[in-house]
């Protein structure tokens, strides 16, 4: 049996989605939703970024990036790139160079369950990244196996290629693709009259008599 796993490219999510998509905020679609949400410990390397895009899966042993490097050329643009790292947490998988070779394929992001490197180079870059923050020890080529576009787990979710994938400031959010258009929609929606609210409590309503919790409060 081979050590590496790979699966066919999926297909991608369409671009009309893919741009409502990106008009929505994960903490909007989280005022419903409850799964799909990776770890709050993966954060925006960048701040001021929202991409979304079609998840490309990968899952590589600890001190090694054999397979990342590899699929770097597989690729194409709107991408994202969602790498299991399976439980490590001590060695970089993704420094200035990888930013360099995923940005030119055109993907979009990337996201990984563990440290990266090389923050000043992936600054320069102004290529958006999700991770747990930085680490010195970096990955070396060793060969040891890995999974491309099969199943992962990132973050506590579980991830298929050709998921639809929702980055932000305030974390990330995994769809599957035939659910993405819905709540897309439903997250635009709810942040126009989010905007309204606003504007009632800039002109001095209360925001407890407006929700009705002033009410229960005093039922109370």
């Amino acid at each position: 049996m081979s050590k590496y796993e790979i699966g066919a490219m999926p297909a991608q999510i369409s671009g009309e989605v893919i741009a409502l998509l990106e008009q929505a905020e994960t903490a909007t679609i989280g005022h419903w939703r409850l799964w799909g949400f990776c770890d709050r410990g993966i954060q925006p390397l960048l701040p001021n970024c929202r991409v979304a895009g079609t998840a490309i899966t990968l899952a590589i042993p600890g001190p090694d990036s054999t397979l990342l490097h590899h699929a770097t050329a597989l690729l194409r643009p709107g991408d994202i790139l969602i790498v299991d790292r399976l439980g490590d947490d001590r060695y970089a998988c993704w420094g200035g160079g990888v930013t360099v070779a995923v940005k030119a394929s055109g993907a979009k992001a990337g996201v990984v369950d563990g440290p990266c490197t090389d923050m000043e180079e992936i600054e320069e870059s102004d290529f958006p990244i999700w991770c747990r923050g930085m680490a010195p020890i970096t990955t070396r080529l060793y060969d040891l196996g890995g999974r491309l576009n099969m199943p992962i787990s990132v973050g506590g979710v579980v991830v298929n290629p050709g998921d639809a994938v929702l980055c932000d400031d305030s974390g990330v959010l995994v769809l599957p693709p035939h659910e993405a258009e819905a709540e897309a929609r439903l997250a635009v929606e709810t942040q126009a009259k989010g905007l309204k609210l606003q504007d009632r409590l800039a002109q001095g309503e209360k925001l407890g008599e407006i929700s009705g919790a002033s009410g229960k409060v005093l039922a109370g």
